[in-house]
């Protein structure tokens, strides 16, 4: 589990850090969630989760007569965002909650999210709070994960830690799977209606160019399911896991590139909120 804490302090850190390795990550679902995006109208957006950054940038030149903001909770994530947009125009970034945010320059007419909307605390609470922020009939395109099993950078990796994590029992706890199953998004997404799923295949490009295993192994170092076992395990468990972890690097690594199946869905919805 991921939660709002964790991207406030060191997970939010790492992610900073490591944003140019981060955005190669998505590189082949990021056009994708883009096109979904450039499909909406709409002039006053708003970045849910917005992380480094990349997606509101890339919004706010492709679409120069918006109004882009970021909103984020990890202070080292917004500062990795300002610094990129530096000089650029209609594009901001706020450090904030998205579920409790209040547009201070008139309601969204769209929300987008790469990634980020599975790690509220209380998401039917959230999700109706934008619904309740946003114009009348504002519009939602997000990505998110399927399955843990759909996505072998995870699956695999978990598959070399000889205990598997406790499951998390709470009907609505956040993690980088919990928007895996239609059904529970649906629940989340108290406030909006025309809920609808498509589904994407893609590569997770772990590492790129003539040293790519290394680039892939100082990925698995700062973020995810490895880099929290690394942190934990006691020695010698630590250093079998990265050996093994090597293999598991080299084994995908075709060329000049280390890839992994993964899976998401692409999200779309409308607010319900009447402002009546």
């Amino acid at each position: 589990m991921t939660d709002k804490a964790q991207w406030q302090g060191g997970v939010g850190r790492n992610w900073a850090d490591a944003w140019q390795r981060t955005d190669i990550t998505f590189s082949e679902l990021t056009p994708r969630l883009l096109a979904a995006i450039a499909a909406e109208p709409g002039r006053r957006i708003v970045d849910v989760g917005c992380g480094a950054g990349e997606v509101a940038i890339a919004i706010a030149l492709a679409r120069p007569d918006t109004c882009v903001t970021g909103v984020d909770v990890s202070p080292d994530l917004v500062e990795a965002a300002q610094a990129r947009a530096s000089g650029m125009s209609g594009v901001s970034f706020v450090l904030a909650n998205a579920a409790e945010w209040i547009a201070p320059d008139g309601a969204p007419d769209l929300y987008i999210s790469r990634h980020g909307v599975m790690f509220f605390d209380d998401p039917p609470t959230a999700f109706a709070h934008l619904a309740a922020s946003a114009s009348p009939g504002a519009r939602f395109v997000f990505s998110c994960f399927r399955s843990a099993s759909e996505n072998a950078w995870a699956s695999a990796i978990a598959g070399l830690l000889s205990q598997a994590p406790e499951p998390e029992t709470r009907p609505f706890a956040p993690g980088p799977f919990a928007f895996a199953e239609p059904d529970h998004v649906r629940l989340c997404m108290a406030g909006w209606r025309d809920v609808a799923f498509a589904p994407v295949d893609f590569s997770y490009i772990a590492g790129t160019g003539p040293n790519a295993v290394a680039e892939a192994m100082a990925l698995f170092r700062r973020i995810g399911p490895a880099a929290s076992a690394m942190r934990t395990l006691p020695e010698p468990d630590r250093a079998d896991f990265e050996s093994r972890l090597l293999e598991l690097v080299e084994a995908h690594c075709d060329g000049e590139k280390v890839a992994f199946p993964a899976a998401a869905w692409l999200v779309t919805a409308t607010s319900d909120y009447s402002h009546g």
